[in-house]
């Protein structure tokens, strides 16, 4: 999370109106070369390698999809691939124009170090959102007819993912109170709830089907208010956990792969064509998600010469949320999700004005030692820093994102447990 400084226009510099004399205007320097760090390309290469092993493992060997939606799959992925390298590029162009328009902030868990002082271009997720909506639309080409089913409830996706990309801007330019933060999700969410045409049953329990006597149970529109409710909650949970280099993107990335690998088991496993198709219309939203977001990782990695802004966390936490609605696994999802609700719980009292709450409940950074010191506000990094003493950014990011790794994994033991027992 970065101290965000406009630089406001010398008035000193305007000509007086009695003065006769006409000076040249300066010419601005044209802008070649980026401003910003080359990408951490050996990050992104590891990463890469350490998703793609099981992905290809568990679409051409374990399990044996059928020719057409595996088709379907690897355009999706060759799209991805594509968006990743044009996202890659699009990044030191468009921090340039953000950095022109004095849209920068100063990396505050670097203060009183010469990295603390460089303008760092901010709102850069517009970028990862733009790239994303374009894949989403040219993915339609290759594989929706006019008259598909699931068309209706694509585009209406797309358009709530559109629209929180939008607001992530509109936050990121105009400073929006945090209250107002937190509904600006709820209004995103419109297109996709209108357009919902799906169920909106859920399966009881199994332990509990005695106490309820149903095996479904049809919640009709309170199931779409708990959709709503999930995409408010998954939008500002990435949003606020957060402050580190890497920790917005990173934590994204995890989930996201993990969101990738939980549709693929899901999709080779099943031999229900509607369900196939509700998880392979969640990885169509995943997999572009996974690819530009590796790009912007590549610039915002320790240490970051890109700030994602709240337009990302945004645009992130929604396109996860559509993907576990449409998906038909919000349960899978919030267990994926379980660092963000820790961390929400950690913040609540701060977050509902019981507990005064600073505008950046950042730790303190000592420039002597490069060590950061958790302080008493209520967010995981904190937490992370009490539990286990002072420790580089790096290093405290990296714990997080383990963290997280853990809590994917762990959902997955519990499906392998609780299958055919809970339901």
């Amino acid at each position: 999370m970065a101290a965000r400084k406009r630089a406001s226009k010398d008035s000193s510099a305007q000509t007086k109106p009695n003065d006769t004399t006409t000076r040249p205007k300066p010419q601005e320097p044209p802008l070649t070369d980026p401003p910003i760090a080359p990408p951490k390309s050996g990050v992104i290469l590891k990463l890469t390698l350490f998703f793609s092993v099981p992905y290809f493992y568990l679409i051409f060997y374990h399990y044996k999809i059928e020719h057409e939606l595996r088709k379907s799959i690897l355009i999706n992925a060759a799209l991805s691939l594509a968006g990743f390298f044009v996202t890659v590029k699009m990044i030191p162009v468009a921090s340039r124009y953000v950095l022109k328009r004095n849209l920068f902030g100063y990396d505050i868990n670097k203060k009183g170090t010469p990295q603390g002082t460089v303008k760092v271009p901010e709102s850069l997720g517009i970028v990862v959102g733009i790239v994303f909506l374009v894949l989403g639309i040219l993915f339609q080409y290759f594989n929706f007819t006019a008259d598909s089913n699931w068309l209706v409830e694509y585009n209406a996706a797309l358009a709530s993912i559109c629209f929180m990309v939008l607001l992530g801007f509109v936050d990121d330019v105009l400073d929006i109170p945090w209250r107002v933060k937190l509904l600006l999700p709820s209004f995103a969410a419109l297109p996709l709830l209108m357009a919902y045409a799906g169920h909106t049953t859920i399966i009881i329990p199994k332990p509990l089907i005695p106490y309820v006597g149903l095996e479904v149970l049809d919640l009709g529109w309170m199931y779409k208010l708990y959709m709503g409710l999930l995409a408010v909650f998954c939008t500002n949970s990435i949003n606020i956990h957060a402050g580190l280099n890497g920790l917005e993107v990173g934590q994204t990335v995890v989930i996201a792969s993990a969101i990738l690998i939980h549709n693929i088991m899901q999709i080779g496993a099943s031999a229900d064509s509607e369900y196939k198709m509700a998880h392979a219309f969640s990885l169509y939203l995943v997999q572009p998600l996974l690819a530009t977001s590796l790009a912007l990782f590549s610039y915002n990695w320790y240490p970051s010469s890109a700030f994602v802004g709240d337009t990302y966390t945004y645009f992130a936490g929604m396109t996860m949320a559509v993907a576990g609605i449409l998906g038909h696994f919000s349960e899978t999802l919030l267990i994926f999700f379980v660092p963000q609700v820790l961390n929400f719980l950690l913040s609540l009292p701060q977050l509902a004005g019981i507990v005064p709450c600073p505008r950046h409940r950042l730790p303190k950074f000592d420039p002597g030692t490069g060590l950061l010191t958790g302080t008493n506000d209520g967010t995981l990094v904190n937490f992370f820093l009490r539990r286990f003493g002072r420790m580089t950014e790096k290093s405290l990011c990296i714990y997080l994102l383990v963290f997280q790794a853990i809590a994917c994994c762990f959902c997955f033991v519990l499906r392998f447990f609780l299958a055919g027992w809970y339901k």
